[in-house]
């Protein structure tokens, strides 16, 4: 059995049924979670986890470890446990912000079979609980609007999804979204992908895309490097207000 799903349902008074009904599923569902090696599906995962007044994480350790793949797990610990994350995307919408049909297009074309890439789709999804949780980490994402303009494999209602996706999460209180503008011209983004995540400890750790694979570093010269690109790159956006109306604006042209 489940030890950590029983004793948070235990604490917080819920049964099966009282949970299913909350969840809006089969009670014998909701008997299962507490089984080991039974996680909820990503929809429900974080809800159950809010009633159960836990992390995600807490209850289905293994969640994340199953959909994510060897290479890529280091940095999904160092996001869990951030107090904040700033991240510049020149091509992609952040994992942290994808719907799941975005992620899923992403991997179209890749040596993947259909469960596969279902499966890493997934691991980007369980991913974003940590925004939702109860003290959730500050997400600062800077996007280039190429990103906003581009569908993937002729897709508009994927595109509108997944701008009207980012729209909303923008609302959030730990999450702030900024474009820079198309007719920006050259700047420092242009050099590539990357983020920096601020640990409880005063440490800084930055993750580095690139074709052939990704790098973490906590080299005091190298964060400071991207440091300062970071602060070139957001003086090149556009404002909170004015970023949000472009995404709005964006969505709209998917239709």
């Amino acid at each position: 059995m489940n030890r950590a799903v029983q004793a948070a349902m235990a604490e917080r008074g819920y049964t099966a049924d009282t949970l299913a009904a909350q969840i809006g599923v089969d009670p014998k569902t909701a008997a299962k979670w507490a089984s080991r090696d039974r996680i909820p599906q990503t929809r429900h995962r974080a809800r159950v986890a809010e009633l159960l007044g836990r992390n995600v994480e807490e209850l289905w350790p293994d969640a994340l470890k199953r959909r994510t793949p060897a290479w890529f797990r280091p940095w999904a610990e160092i996001e869990r446990e951030a107090l904040s994350l700033r991240s510049f995307q020149l091509t992609w919408v952040p994992g942290l912000l994808q719907t799941k049909a975005y992620a899923l297009a992403t991997l179209v074309g890749e040596a993947f079979t259909p469960a596969e890439a279902d499966n890493l789709a997934e691991g980007r999804l369980s991913r974003q609980t940590i925004l939702r949780r109860e003290r959730p980490p500050l997400l600062v994402a800077v996007l280039d609007e190429g990103i906003l303009r581009r569908t993937l494999h002729g897709d508009r209602a994927m595109m509108r999804e997944q701008c009207e996706w980012l729209a909303q999460q923008a609302t959030l209180p730990n999450v702030s979204l900024f474009v820079v503008p198309a007719d920006t011209g050259m700047y420092p983004g242009l050099g590539g992908p990357f983020t920096i995540a601020e640990m409880p400890d005063g440490a800084r750790v930055a993750h580095v895309d690139s074709q052939a694979q990704s790098q973490l570093t906590d080299k005091a010269a190298d964060v400071a490097t991207l440091d300062r690109r970071w602060e070139r790159i957001r003086d090149s956006a556009l404002s909170r207000t004015q970023s949000l109306n472009l995404i709005t604006e964006a969505a709209a042209s998917w239709t």
